[in-house]
């Protein structure tokens, strides 16, 4: 997987497979979160079946502190990447994304995928100092890795906190906000609109806004109409078809795309997506069908 997004002209090809076979609005930059680390020297790996795996957790000031920083040009194959996707895309834009702070240290800190994060909110409550390090050192990270997509050629970028939602509203203010706020911060001069998207955060929109996103994604489990209603009605929405949806018969697929759609029109402006991620297993008729729906053909 990380090699695969390495190899630009790989990268290119399964970043332009969706918009050629689906007829999608907008190609997603094929990338992985922790590519960043790989870049940067990190020792990582993403194992079949299990997710991305560090070869050392990160859990102590020492450890911070040696973590190598990450320069523009180590991302060289990215940016041809991007180069070969924008010339065959024209005017079709492209989404670039990064884990958010919190995502990312939550990977170094446990070492691997977690379902409770134990080690990571022990390290956040009780060593504020080593917590700061490799929070800044993730923020810096993701702000690097999405200058240099933005600067490359993509024309809206998505900060994706896949973790988010371990977190009480409390913990997220105190946290990791200001981390978040720094990545959208270092690319606000660059004038692309800000995705900010998080799993399970329905309670932390608002926060998530705060931090600095023009656009704010919703996962599956808060109807778009309800988060625009916590959002106040002022900004635009991403999202949130049920990914497992696609397993079901048309009629109640087609229900369901109607239902978001009706929902997202409370917002000033919607963006319809999944709400996280196509499943491995869907099958790709079914994607076709749901675009072509969606732009009207009934």
């Amino acid at each position: 997987m990380l090699d695969s997004c390495l190899r630009p002209q790989l990268a290119a090809e399964i970043t332009l497979q969706p918009v050629r076979r689906h007829g999608v609005d907008a190609a997603v930059f094929f990338s992985d979160i922790v590519v960043p680390f790989k870049a940067a020297g990190v020792e990582v790996e993403i194992v079949p079946d299990v997710g991305p795996v560090m070869g050392t957790p990160v859990r102590t000031a020492a450890q911070a502190r040696a973590l190598p920083r990450l320069e523009p040009d180590q991302l060289a194959s990215i940016v041809e990447a991007i180069g070969m996707v924008t010339d065959e895309l024209g005017s079709t834009p492209l989404i670039g994304f990064a884990g958010a702070p919190f995502t990312l240290a939550a990977y170094l800190i446990e070492g691997r995928p977690s379902r409770d994060y134990f080690n990571t909110k022990a390290l956040m409550y009780s060593d504020p100092d080593t917590w700061d390090a490799i929070l800044s050192w993730a923020a810096d990270v993701s702000a690097t890795f999405l200058r240099t997509q933005i600067l490359s050629g993509a024309s809206v970028v998505q900060l994706f906190d896949s973790w988010a939602g371990a977190l009480s509203l409390a913990d997220y203010i105190a946290y990791v906000q200001p981390y978040s706020a720094r990545v959208l911060d270092a690319v606000a001069d660059l004038d692309v609109p800000r995705i900010h998207f998080g799993v399970a955060t329905g309670e932390l929109l608002v926060a998530m806004r705060e931090a600095g996103a023009d656009v704010m994604g919703v996962d599956h489990r808060v109807p778009l109409d309800v988060a625009n209603a916590r959002l106040g009605g002022t900004t635009p929405l991403q999202g949130n078809i049920d990914p497992a949806m696609l397993f079901t018969p048309w009629p109640v697929l087609r229900a369901h795309i109607d239902d978001c759609i009706d929902r997202g029109k409370s917002a000033p402006a919607h963006i319809l997506n999944l709400g996280h991620g196509v499943p491995p297993s869907a099958d790709p008729e079914v994607l076709t069908r749901l675009v072509a729906y969606v732009h009207g053909d009934k």
